[in-house]
């Protein structure tokens, strides 16, 4: 056949076929991360395509952090990472293909039940790592990068606190956005009043997954929401 014929596979024809044949080994092999594959020459021998396919198709399962690739290595299967679904939001968010808004309105669905499971699964040592986090945010009224850092890092430890994988996925995932609109809600509450009582509202929530209390974790996380959203509001982002 000439390379014109319709019935030839294209190049990323051929690297999309390395791809999910690659990604089938993993499943039915059940390798698990840190877990070697086979070699680029016995891949491109099992596969039958180039060498050039393979290196393409396991450049592609890394970008989609599925595998992970080293110099001089074979490649090994990924731990989960929220790197991938990040770009996503992130795309999304620079698009106009979704908003803040419905960011915010995701986060607080979410991590309402992140704070009951959080309440009832954490460890006394997860319990007193997001109580640091929110102790570190009081009276940074003057440092609001320092409040940021931790108040991200609080979320994320509540969603890995919850022992649902997934959710801790999105969680990291969503705030390479939230980086972009924080500082945004930061302004928007016009007192230090205001930034005091949000900084506090973190401590609350803390302490009340420390206490093992899940209704009024899930409370004070809907209400933190509704401020957040409130103050977003304020500042035009609808």
């Amino acid at each position: 056949m000439s390379e014109t014929d319709p019935a030839t596979p294209s190049s990323g024809d051929l690297v999309a076929g390395a791809v999910s044949q690659i990604s089938a080994f993993i499943r039915e092999s059940q390798l698990k991360p840190g877990d070697r594959l086979p070699s680029e020459s016995a891949l491109t021998e099992s596969l039958n395509v180039s060498r050039t396919v393979v290196r393409e198709a396991l450049r592609s399962l890394a970008a989609m952090r599925l595998i992970d690739l080293g110099a001089g290595k074979r490649p090994t299967v990924a731990e989960l990472d929220d790197s991938s679904i990040a770009m996503t939001f992130r795309h999304g968010l620079f698009t106009d293909q979704i908003d803040i808004r419905q960011i915010y309105d995701a986060r607080r669905t979410i991590e309402g039940r992140t704070a009951t499971l959080a309440a009832l699964l954490r460890t006394d040592k997860e319990a007193d790592a997001i109580l640091g986090f929110a102790r570190a945010m009081q009276n940074r009224l003057d440092q609001p990068a320092v409040v940021m850092e931790n108040d991200l890092a609080l979320h994320l430890a509540i969603a890995r606190a919850s022992k649902n994988p997934v959710f801790a996925l999105i969680i990291g995932a969503f705030q390479g956005v939230i980086v972009e609109s924080w500082p945004i809600g930061w302004k928007a509450r016009a007192t230090d009043d205001e930034r005091e009582a949000m900084n506090h509202l973190h401590l609350d929530l803390a302490e009340a997954i420390a206490a093992s209390d899940p209704q009024a974790a899930s409370t004070i996380m809907d209400r933190h929401f509704d401020e957040s959203l409130r103050a977003l509001a304020r500042a035009g982002l609808t």
